[in-house]
């Protein structure tokens, strides 16, 4: 199974939408069955959650010829948008629905089931010609990307004591993106609360791709696109600050962000179904196998599942069919477990 490369991420992008027989890696029915398909499931959404739903479909579809499944990526913010029309059938997130996203959705007669599918930890990456940069703190990170550091701190030598008074070029997930969501309410406090002036992407591939080409570049990004570049790029350790735990700095891995090691900067990522969606058999099988599937596939593409009992959570949510969100439309909340998660109450 491979992921698209970012030329091929460019060229489906710039089409409108990915589909797992166009840009999937070919993973479709022997001889083509997937092109004279009759029915059709429709995600779109989040860049982070691509990779996992691509895999997804890419083996949901050998056994399922007659089911085309097309997965596009407009971020979160843009994923929800045609999700809370009607346009699509799943969406793919990685932060909570907001509370204006759910009216749009009601307004629009959208009914969701809200499923958590698997963890991600956001990577810090620099440049690995960037030798002085050995891990972070995330007063460090605040320091960098505080909205009052626009155009204020913009050196290397500001943000540490000894860092060389170079140029600092800081590159991170786009404003639709619910990576930038979670990044800067885990290190700004608030949602949305960035300085504007660093370059962007919805796009994780341009993110790898403009840090390892510059030599005073430090990012963020999903870990799994750090895993899948890791020659190209220099993870750089992260340390909460706090005294009490004696940690130190903290690399993301399978084992802390699963563990809760790596705070803030761990999360669930999610998938949200449409009710209305599933009276369509082909989006009930094809969630029905993502709810089997999903945690191995997650694993297999760099992600964190959640472990048998997060699953069985998860399973019983969505076949109880409780609808609406249990973050109660406040947005990305740091540090959550599943079971937290789904011990709460359902609107």
């Amino acid at each position: 199974m491979t992921r698209p490369t970012s030329h091929s991420l460019a060229a489906c992008l710039a089409a409108g939408v990915l589909t797992t027989a166009a840009c999937g890696g070919g993973a479709t029915a022997p001889g083509g069955a997937a092109a004279g398909a009759t029915t059709t499931v429709t995600l779109d959404g989040s860049s982070t959650v691509f990779p996992i739903s691509e895999a997804v479909a890419e083996e949901f579809q050998k056994a399922h010829a007659t089911i085309r499944v097309t997965v596009g990526i407009s971020g979160t913010g843009g994923g929800f948008q045609k999700f809370c029309r009607a346009e699509t059938d799943i969406s793919n997130a990685s932060r909570p629905i907001t509370a204006k996203e759910t009216e749009a959705c009601a307004a629009a007669g959208v009914q969701f089931i809200e499923l958590p599918i698997a963890y991600d930890g956001i990577a810090l990456v620099a440049n690995p010609k960037a030798s002085w940069v050995d891990a972070i703190t995330t007063a460090e990170l605040k320091t960098m990307w505080a909205p009052e550091a626009q155009a204020a701190v913009t050196r290397w030598g500001q943000v540490r004591k000894g860092w060389p008074d170079r140029e600092l070029h800081l590159f991170g997930a786009g404003v639709d993106s619910g990576t930038y969501d979670y990044f800067t309410q885990a290190v700004n406090g608030k949602e949305g609360a960035s300085r504007g002036d660093f370059t962007s992407s919805e796009d994780d591939n341009v993110l790898v791709q403009g840090i390892s080409s510059d030599e005073l570049a430090i990012g963020f990004m999903p870990y799994a696109y750090y895993a899948e570049n890791k020659a190209a790029l220099k993870l750089v350790p992260v340390d909460d600050g706090k005294a009490d735990n004696g940690a130190g700095p903290i690399l993301p891995s399978v084992e802390t962000v699963k563990g809760g090691t790596y705070q803030p900067l761990s999360r669930p990522v999610f998938i949200y179904v449409s009710v209305q969606a599933l009276a369509k058999p082909e989006v009930v099988q094809f969630v029905d196998f993502y709810l089997k599937a999903g945690g191995a596939l997650a694993e297999e593409v760099g992600y964190v599942p959640l472990g048998d009992k997060g699953y069985e959570l998860v399973t019983a949510h969505y076949t109880g069919r409780k609808t609406g969100s249990v973050f109660e439309h406040a947005g990305s909340q740091v540090g959550l477990t599943i079971e937290q998660l789904l011990s709460r109450e359902s609107r």
